[in-house]
């Protein structure tokens, strides 16, 4: 009888070593944890203040001018950023992240979702940093709404007196955006860029919270912690710095996985409202269809899958019906402008990397395809492992990775399509490869990695007095693939 009675466990002494930490006491673990929230709120502020100071590369849009509305509220703090500062804020920021994901099973939930709240405020009143994409998203509104021009068939530079003009990054490409985003940021048109990029700000910056919720609700319907979850995506240095500061509808993209995640896990599933949340992502990038067909797969019941796929052919023609009243025949135009982009070449791209790597001159066609075809290879496979029966969301995950790792447009914040997969997941291996990607997203931006990462800029000769770029300054018409231009330097 002695042996089949539990015994109790003794209490745990004050200091005494945890799960959480395996050989460090509880209030060392707390302490470390607190430092790293610190720690990421501090590099936010910096970052974010210090770009509203003064024109300063971290904003690009400042090749249209500094009005105030464009440094934001926190340009009184009259803080200044460089190369440098900008390098030590970020590593502090890191360092703090990584802290935070070691402690933060043992933080308050309290403390953890001020902090994530505050990080997200302290973005969204800054200046949009590192990319002009929300000018774009401005731009083609407007030449909706404002001018008469269809943005899926037509392009900014014919919209070049508009006063959104001179601050966007791409004047030349069509939107590769979804009808349902494109149509609902008409609403910006009326408010002018000043109110249409705040508006845009705080639209990113709440999905990207309200996406953090559902992901740690996800989580701890799967049995892991949410805690963690909600640490590891929201104060992840990409999503807060990239994303939200860059005010990207990748955000708006995240919440729309995140509530397919948070209707499929844990008992009361809703897989045909899932489905529909993942085929509405696709009406605002096309991306988001990646993790559908292994959604589909992870229903086991056949009739319940079957019921699902219904529900996304019903909100892919809802989305096809919004497309053809707003723009006609030109419905599916994004899909002809996404197709455009990809034939542009990203100078960190694992494609374009690689190819500096083994010497080839540019990135030619044919390595290009390489990388697609195996890209299909992986894709194909993760759909077999899932249709197996393992679990679907570690295997989209896999698949979002191959995706990342095969295109040759390949942009820093599009690694926020991996982070709530990996988040809910619980597959170790998968965190760590998103981690991974995160790191690159973060070290293409800092100067001390700038001789490895970045091709040597050829120098320039002289003739008569004319300035000619050298041989590897070239455009290759038949690809529309800039192997050289600052356009497409990611640090900036």
């Amino acid at each position: 009888m002695q042996a089949a009675t539990p015994t109790p466990a003794p209490p745990l002494a004050a200091g005494a070593p945890t799960r959480a930490g395996a050989s460090a006491p509880v209030w060392l673990i707390r302490v470390l944890g607190a430092a790293g929230l610190i720690a990421v709120l501090v590099s936010t502020f910096g970052i974010a203040a210090g770009a509203a100071g003064a024109p300063n590369v971290y904003v690009p849009a400042r090749v249209g001018g500094w009005p105030s509305w464009l440094a934001g509220p926190l340009s009184s703090f009259s803080l200044s950023i460089s190369g440098s500062s900008f390098q030590t804020l970020t590593l502090v920021g890191c360092a703090g992240y990584l802290l935070v994901l070691l402690a933060a099973r043992s933080i308050a939930w309290r403390l953890l979702a001020a902090t994530i709240v505050i990080a997200h405020v302290i973005l969204i009143l800054g200046p949009p940093l590192i990319s002009q994409d929300v000018f774009g998203y401005l731009a083609f509104a407007r030449m909706g709404a404002l001018h008469g021009l269809d943005p899926y068939t037509r392009i900014p530079a014919e919209a070049a007196l508009d006063p959104v003009y001179q601050f966007i990054g791409w004047p030349f490409l069509h939107s590769p955006y979804g009808p349902l985003f494109t149509i609902a940021s008409y609403a910006t048109a009326p408010l002018g860029p000043a109110g249409g990029l705040w508006v845009l700000k705080a639209v990113t910056g709440l999905a990207s919270l309200a996406a953090i919720a559902l992901i740690a609700r996800a989580a701890g319907r799967l049995g892991h912690s949410a805690r963690w979850a909600a640490a590891f995506v929201g104060l992840n240095p990409v999503l807060l710095v990239l994303a939200v500061g860059g005010a990207h509808n990748d955000t708006i993209v995240m919440l729309l996985m995140a509530l397919a995640l948070a209707m499929t896990a844990g008992a009361g599933e809703r897989p045909r409202a899932a489905a529909a949340s993942l085929a509405a992502g696709v009406g605002v990038k096309i991306t988001a269809g990646l993790v559908l067909p292994f959604m589909l797969l992870g229903v086991r019941d056949r009739r319940e899958r079957i019921r699902a796929a219904v529900a996304a052919a019903a909100m892919l023609a809802a989305l096809a019906a919004i497309g053809v009243i707003g723009f006609g025949g030109h419905a599916l135009g994004f899909l002809d402008a996404v197709s455009e982009q990809q034939q542009l070449v990203a100078t960190h791209s694992i494609p374009a990397e690689s190819a500096r790597l083994l010497g080839l001159s540019g990135t030619p066609t044919w390595w290009r395809h390489l990388f697609i075809l195996a890209f299909l290879v992986a894709f194909v496979f993760s759909l077999w492992r899932t249709a197996r029966g393992a679990d679907w969301r570690v295997w989209a995950g896999w698949a979002t990775i191959a995706l990342l790792l095969t295109t040759a447009w390949l942009l820093p914040w599009y690694t926020l399509w991996l982070l709530p997969l990996a988040a809910v997941c619980g597959d170790r291996r998968l965190r760590a490869a998103t981690l991974v990607f995160c790191a690159w997203a973060v070290l293409i931006h800092l100067p001390f990695a700038e001789p490895v990462l970045s091709p040597t800029i050829p120098k320039q000769h002289s003739y008569k007095g004319l300035r000619v770029p050298a041989a590897r300054h070239r455009l290759e018409l038949t690809s529309f693939q800039i192997l050289r231009d600052i356009d497409l330097d990611l640090r900036w």
